[in-house]
């Protein structure tokens, strides 16, 4: 079984728009995906910098799609839909 990986910004955009409200994502997490989320808080992930790429806070997971805009529901919705796929 592979983990999700889902890494958050804590840049200090990233932090004030929200990725603070993530930080404790892997308390949140429903029973059947505790053990398989690996929540890795990142310094910067450098991706306010780009172009076309969207608003902070930004998560990236460990297939390499970005989310930008992330919210705690959204980034769980997320989890669930890899986890999925990654049985």
């Amino acid at each position: 079984m592979q983990k999700v990986q889902v890494e958050i910004c804590c840049g200090t955009a990233c932090y004030l728009l929200g990725a603070s409200q993530m930080m404790d994502l892997e308390d949140a997490l429903p029973e059947e995906l505790k053990g398989r989320v690996e929540i890795l808080p990142r310094t910067c992930l450098g991706l306010c910098e780009r172009e076309n790429i969207g608003q902070a806070p930004f998560v990236r997971f460990g297939n390499g799609e970005v989310m930008s805009d992330a919210s705690r529901e959204k980034v769980l919705e997320k989890i669930r839909q890899l986890a999925e796929e990654n049985p």
